[in-house]
């Protein structure tokens, strides 16, 4: 196995799967069942999927859809969107998904984190944080919800979620969400270097060498979207992911 987790990240919009552009302009690529089983072929280690209007639409997880994707999966299932409750984050791990993802939730209520970590271990919850920066270039926290940057302190905020039992944190930048020109590095080493829990960086993988400059940066696992979902410059759907041993190659060298 892999000392780096490379992870695909599914996006849901209405049961079907999209890619954004810097949080924006979802763009339909197909059916996620489908995605799921290519997946499965190229015997990809681990899966996260999160649905991006379950939490605006005020609707809990679409559990019945998450659990033919459990069903499916030969490998563990991280999902996240519209997670509000301990009793939501059950009846997700009943049907067969192994982490849940907490993001809004953990912006208004970081006593859920608690809640579900002290119930079912620290190992099942990640917390997502989204990064924007302002109109100054400034980093800061941000909320897709409410699709505005907040005033809590970045590093603040991840402490208070691992302290509250978060397991993983999720880093994804909104600024290289779907561009596929590179990672935020800065961020990435940032961050890295100032928590304790593993840090799955997430937004602007274009090329393999990508993933590399995040790991060498401090990331333990790095989760890629459009790289996995789109082929070539007109970026045409392919679902696709390297092979191990083209992986093994790269992370070791």
């Amino acid at each position: 196995m892999l000392r780096h987790r490379i992870i695909p990240c599914l996006l849901l919009k209405n049961g079907g799967l999209v890619k954004t552009y810097k949080f924006k302009n979802p763009k339909y690529v197909g059916d996620p069942i489908n995605a799921i089983r290519i997946f499965n072929d190229k015997e990809v280690d681990e899966l996260m999927v999160l649905d991006i209007t379950a939490t605006n639409a005020k609707q809990e997880p679409n559990y019945h859809l998450i659990e033919q994707f459990a069903g499916e999966c030969f490998m563990p299932l991280s999902y996240g969107g519209g997670i509000t409750s301990v009793e939501h984050a059950h009846r997700l791990f009943s049907i067969g998904v192994e982490k849940i993802c907490l993001q809004t939730a953990a912006l208004e209520n970081p006593s859920l984190i608690s809640q579900i970590s002290s119930r079912f271990g620290s190992q099942s919850v990640l917390v997502s944080i989204d990064i924007k920066k302002n109109w100054l270039g400034k980093r800061q926290l941000y909320s897709a919800t409410r699709e505005k940057i907040l005033s809590t302190n970045i590093l603040d905020f991840i402490k208070i979620a691992i302290d509250s039992g978060a397991g993983e944190i999720v880093l994804n930048s909104v600024d290289h969400d779907g561009v596929m020109e590179g990672m935020d590095i800065e961020l990435i080493q940032q961050i890295s270097g100032a928590i304790s829990v593993p840090l799955i960086a997430l937004g602007g993988v274009g090329k393999l060498n990508d993933i590399k400059l995040a790991v060498n940066a401090g990331a333990s696992a790095v989760a890629v979207g459009a790289f996995f979902v789109f082929h070539g410059p007109h970026r045409a759907v392919l679902i696709t992911y390297p092979q191990y041993k083209e992986l093994e190659i790269l992370l070791n060298s």
